[in-house]
């Protein structure tokens, strides 16, 4: 049975990527799938490279019953580019750079489009309050339960979802 590998990748891995990695486990766990997934998070950036992630997000996933106090913050690799079968990033101007990097890579792919089918971007909530924090959460975890239902519970409907994607 393959298990299927998803990055979510924003700026700085620290708010939106850690909370839709912390999100999609919680998913998965409730499922009683975690066996058939990796889930990891990344950002393109590095200079929050071994962080936790933003302490707003952590009190956010926490209020809904999530920990992702334990996540470190890590850059993206070349190498993750051929390992995980779905790399969903969270807005246009970090697709753009993931695409810069490696422009024949097939599996990279907007979270608005995949998760929401929606096309939207998830806003940053760097500079934002507890309410921005609460609307990114509210969006991922609407994207991811959808993303979750997406690629079903048996392997021959995650092969056919993930291979329409890359």
């Amino acid at each position: 049975m393959k298990r299927i590998s998803i990055l979510f990748v924003c700026m700085g891995n620290i708010c939106r990527s850690p909370l839709a990695e912390g999100i999609f486990s919680y998913l998965v766990d409730e499922a009683g799938s975690a066996g058939r997934f990796e889930i990891d998070s990344a950002g393109t950036g590095s200079w929050h490279q071994g962080d936790h992630p933003d302490r707003r997000s952590i009190i956010t996933a926490k209020g809904h019953g999530i920990d992702i106090s334990r996540q470190r913050a890590r850059q993206i690799t070349m190498e993750d580019f051929g390992h995980f079968d779905l790399i969903l990033v969270m807005d246009q101007e970090n697709l753009s750079e993931l695409r810069r990097r490696h422009p024949e890579a097939m599996n990279v792919h907007l979270f608005g489009d995949i998760a929401l089918e929606t096309g939207e971007d998830i806003p940053d909530p760097y500079y934002g309050d507890r309410e921005d924090f609460e609307l990114v959460y509210a969006r991922l975890f609407t994207g991811c339960r959808k993303l979750l239902e997406g690629l079903g519970t048996d392997n021959a409907s995650w092969r056919g979802k993930i291979s329409s994607v890359r």
